[in-house]
């Protein structure tokens, strides 16, 4: 990293290992908060290791629930940074349910799109990808939506520790490649091992930095 870099990286920790608190769950559009601080949402596949992401970012152990069923975030969950607030993380459904039912996937598809469209104050969205996986058609899917919304998104691949290193890097390039065709997609690719802790200060970094642009 650059000192411009390391500096932004230290000040991201500062704020990230400071006051983070949950402020309120949205099942509905009309439950949002006023858009009065800038945000960042992160969205993935269910059981890609959203949850446990956040709280590595954040230092807690539970500020965002873990769960071994998939699918169990089902509201846009907001979580404020800073003392005073910085910012917004946001929570978002995961996507790909095996198991729930069509109409209340329908229901949260509609409530996402709906939120991508139609917040001005959201900077980013990090689109969270299983590093044992690589991209998925729901992933595809989710990139479309947020090409077609024209809103800004960082690919993140989660669990990097899980898999070899060769093996990662083929899945890096190749989810890097199909980035590039992507409009709205940011070009740098970032891998990320909440347990081992790899890739979050740049992550933390990249999240500050975007939510001041």
């Amino acid at each position: 990293m650059t000192p411009e870099e390391q500096d932004l990286a230290r000040e991201a920790s500062k704020l990230f290992s400071g006051r983070v608190e949950f402020l309120l769950s949205a099942p509905q559009l009309k439950f949002l908060p006023a858009g009065d601080f800038p945000e960042v949402a992160f969205c993935g596949r269910s059981n890609v290791g959203k949850s446990s992401l956040l709280n590595a970012l954040t230092g807690r152990r539970a500020i965002a629930r873990t769960s071994v069923t998939p699918g169990r975030t089902q509201e846009l969950n907001f979580f404020e940074v800073g003392e005073p607030t910085q910012f917004r993380l946001v929570d978002m459904p995961g996507y790909g349910f095996a198991k729930a039912p069509v109409k209340v996937v329908e229901k949260w598809r509609a409530l996402v799109r709906t939120f991508l469209k139609g917040r001005a104050v959201l900077k980013r969205t990090l689109v969270l990808v299983d590093s044992r996986h690589g991209l998925k058609d729901v992933d595809r899917e989710m990139m479309k939506m947020l090409d077609e919304t024209a809103v800004g998104y960082r690919v993140v691949l989660t669990k990097a520790d899980k898999i070899k290193a060769s093996e990662l890097e083929a899945v890096a390039q190749a989810v890097s490649e199909e980035m590039r065709r992507h409009p709205a997609a940011h070009p740098q690719l970032h891998l990320t091992s909440s347990e081992k802790g790899l890739g979050l200060d740049e992550l933390r970094a990249a999240v500050l930095a975007d939510v001041r642009s």
